[in-house]
């Protein structure tokens, strides 16, 4: 078994996550698979209270201390700056990078996607972030899909990481979208509150099954059209599913304008992506206490179709 590194941090389990799986909070907070995660803690390398623990469905205690010592297994080399990658930056400080993604560009390296993603460009201007959570996706917490437009934190420090870690685990981070969506909704405001896991037919896919894991996305109606039937939709995230949104919508027979993946590209409206905006976004920083908030307009390709639907019926 490997020996603890007294270099590297130690973790406070906080309270919001009290209880939780040891494989589940060392991926969350190493910023790294689950199953990266689990062959870490096969190989010793997580300490609990100073000792290791090679359980890997341990349920963690509040207030336990929690080592990383090495993530290493199978880690690549971390991704490379790329400055021909623009970033456009809302805010920027010293614990935190706001940006607001433009669609069509992914997040971070991944399969088929090594290099002109968003963190590539990142590394040019911040290279600070690498080295910041995961080595193979520094700085990023959290995600948007490639067609999915809007705002979007990153941190720059160690500290900045493992609080916005902690406010997406315990809700208290606010993430608001605007979705376009076939159909006309019967509830003006309701809660879709369905497990998301992959998809059975196609393992590209996500989809609405029992032995997903646990999802909650609330809505409410903004506007309506009759021709073509369509309603502006407004999403809150109360957990944070990949394609979450698009998933659940599609569930209750709503699915996105322009998302061919999940039933929503239709010959009434042409659109070459989702309908989708991450339009407000708020969290704590950890520095000052205080309370940010971004709000993000819809980008011209998106205010473009609303405007050619004319005005709204409902």
């Amino acid at each position: 078994m490997k020996s603890p590194d007294e270099g590297r941090p130690v973790e406070v389990i906080p309270d919001a996550l009290d209880g939780e799986r040891l494989d589940r909070i060392v991926a969350l907070l190493g910023g790294v698979s689950r199953n990266r995660a689990a062959a870490a803690i096969d190989d010793g390398a997580i300490y609990v209270d100073g000792s290791p623990c090679t359980h890997r469905a341990y349920r963690v205690n509040a207030g336990e201390e929690l080592l990383i010592s090495d993530l290493s297994r199978d880690e690549k080399a971390g991704p490379v700056a790329d400055e021909n990658v623009s970033v456009p930056v809302v805010h920027i400080d010293d614990q935190v990078i706001v940006v607001e993604k433009p669609a069509g560009i992914v997040v971070h390296p991944g399969a088929g996607n090594e290099t002109g993603t968003l963190l590539n460009g990142l590394l040019a201007s911040n290279p600070e972030i690498r080295g910041v959570g995961s080595s193979a996706r520094p700085g990023i917490v959290h995600r948007l899909d490639r067609g999915t437009s809007g705002l979007l934190v990153v941190a720059r420090t160690q500290v900045a990481y493992d609080s916005l870690v902690v406010q997406l685990a315990d809700r208290s981070m606010g993430r608001r979208y605007v979705a376009l969506s076939w159909g006309r909704f019967k509830e003006v405001r309701g809660l879709v509150d369905a497990p998301i896991g992959r998809s059975p037919r196609d393992r590209t896919h996500m989809a609405v099954v029992a032995s997903g894991k646990e999802a909650r996305t609330g809505y409410e109606v903004r506007s309506q059209w009759s021709v073509p039937e369509v309603t502006l939709v407004e999403c809150r995230l109360e957990t944070g599913r990949t394609h979450q949104i698009r998933v659940h919508l599609a569930a209750i027979g709503h699915p996105l304008v322009g998302d061919a993946a999940y039933g929503g590209d239709r010959p009434a409206i042409q659109l070459d992506r989702p309908f989708l905006h991450a339009e407000y976004l708020a969290f704590d920083q950890l520095a000052s206490g205080d309370r940010l908030e971004f709000e993000s307009s819809l980008p011209a390709d998106l205010d473009d179709l609303l405007e050619g639907l004319g005005e709204p019926d409902g």
